[in-house]
């Protein structure tokens, strides 16, 4: 087996982790991405690891957040999704934001000098061939139709797509800093910040109705009947939002929390859009929250009626692209192989995690399992009280069915979260007089958590 490569497709944040940890482990890899000879609806570049949507990978909180504690475990892995973000991030608060240039060159640098991986260019368009007996599919959410039908073809199942959504990103002097402040929420200082790391654009209750309207009678994209749309709700387009309710913008990515206008100290705006910081000369600001399937001719006059944006320049406007994913817990085993057909496994988005940071986990672990599939082993998965473990856990049989029901639940796309733990316990703090405040237990139970994660990881690492 030794003597075979490991074939990986895809050249996205999974596939060139899958590709990277195997090589790492002395294994040849044959990477294989189809741009530039063929691009998708929302890559505009050639190289690996591109991100398309938000440069943010979310927090990196690792003792009190799950996906920071996943950070952390990447880290410890020798992940090089997490080499590139630590060495392109920027100013963003209490989270990982990277420069989305300086991270994909990174990536691609890192890749094609590697002595164990051949990228090779060109589409996949049918099942690998039958030679190929340890492949990695890691097509992500925007696997050609070519290669899906193939995989439907195994798998038997319906397709299960949604549509996620970019947002915009402005040019930085164009935004007018006398009515934008920049601060952090509640001044929270992240990785490479300084707690002034967002610009806020502060809105009065006449200027958010106003929006709002806007939003609900601005031009969309209308979409054919035989199209179904479930939105995963972390990442809904902000038109949506507000069809759900004229304050849900207001008590999300427009929530005035945490934040003072320093022109007008005594006064709470009503709403406030946030931008973050979206490349290293901080040229480029992304509207944090603002993914949209609004028609382009629209959008830059609806956001151009926020405070601040009234002559914002946009040097990407919002679309949408399309998202496939497997109904994993049925067709995948727990080493994420094809049940139909063993030497298939699979990694990234197309299993059902959601995220920068979760997809690339799944490329770390299943390159590790290729890997070790290569050298004739097998290896298990982490713990179910780490946050890859828990994470694959999801995927892999998290969606059981229900009592009286008669086959598994929905599965739906998940981001890590606490949730996905095995519960944990803690102690009453000795000396503690009164009542334990719940916010302070909540943070003790995280705290515990993270601790058994990390110390887990390590005996699978």
């Amino acid at each position: 087996m030794l003597k075979q490569p490991i074939h990986v497709i895809g050249g996205g944040l999974a596939g060139s982790e899958a590709a990277w940890q195997a090589a790492e482990a002395g294994v040849t890899v044959i990477l294989h991405e189809m741009r530039p000879d063929k691009q998708t609806e929302a890559h505009l570049t050639d190289g690996l690891a591109e991100l398309v949507c938000s440069n943010s990978f979310r927090s990196d909180d690792h003792e009190h957040n799950a996906v920071g504690l996943l950070h952390e475990e990447m880290r410890r892995c020798g992940s090089l999704i997490m080499r590139a973000a630590d060495q392109c991030k920027l100013p963003a608060g209490g989270a990982l934001a990277v420069d989305r240039v300086g991270f994909s060159d990174a990536i691609t640098q890192a890749i094609t000098s590697h002595p164990n991986i051949t990228l090779e260019r060109g589409e996949i368009t049918s099942l690998p061939p039958a030679e190929w007996q340890n492949v990695v599919i890691a097509t992500g959410p925007l696997t050609s139709r070519p290669l899906a039908e193939a995989i439907q073809s195994l798998t038997g199942e319906a397709e299960l797509a949604f549509f996620d959504a970019i947002a915009p990103i402005i040019h930085g002097e164009s935004i007018d800093m006398d009515i934008v402040w920049a601060q952090s929420r509640y001044d929270k200082a992240g990785p490479g910040g300084t707690g002034a790391d967002y610009l806020n654009c502060p809105m009065d209750r006449d200027q958010y109705e106003t929006f709002v309207d806007a939003l609900l009678n601005g031009e969309k994209h209308v979409y054919h009947e035989w199209e179904n749309v479930p939105y995963f709700d972390g990442c809904l387009p902000v038109e949506v939002m507000a069809e759900r309710g004229r304050e849900t913008l207001r008590h999300g990515p427009l929530k005035p929390v945490g934040l003072t206008n320093p022109r007008n100290p005594t006064v709470k705006p009503y709403a406030i859009v946030q931008l973050r910081q979206d490349n290293a000369l901080g040229t480029l600001w992304n509207m944090v929250g603002f993914q949209t399937k609004l028609k382009y001719r629209k959008q830059a006059e609806i956001f151009r009626l926020i405070p601040g944006l009234q002559d914002a320049q946009f040097a990407r406007l919002g679309g949408l692209h399309h998202n496939t994913f497997l109904n994993s817990p049925k067709v995948l085993d727990n080493q994420l192989r094809l049940k139909a057909a063993p030497r298939l496994r699979f990694a990234g988005q197309i299993t059902g995690v959601e995220g920068y940071v979760e997809s690339s986990a799944i490329g770390l672990m299943v390159g590790r399992m290729a890997a070790a599939d290569a050298r004739g082993e097998t290896l298990g998965a982490p713990a179910l009280t780490t946050a890859m473990g828990a994470l694959l856990a999801h995927i892999t049989g998290g969606h059981l069915a229900a009592e009286g029901e008669p086959g598994p639940r929905s599965f739906q796309p998940m981001n890590v979260n606490f949730g996905l733990f095995p519960p944990v316990s803690i102690a009453k703090p000795d000396g503690l007089v009164g009542r334990w405040k719940s916010t302070e237990k909540s943070m003790a139970k995280k705290k515990a958590a993270t601790s058994r994660a990390l110390a887990d990881i390590a005996a699978w690492t």
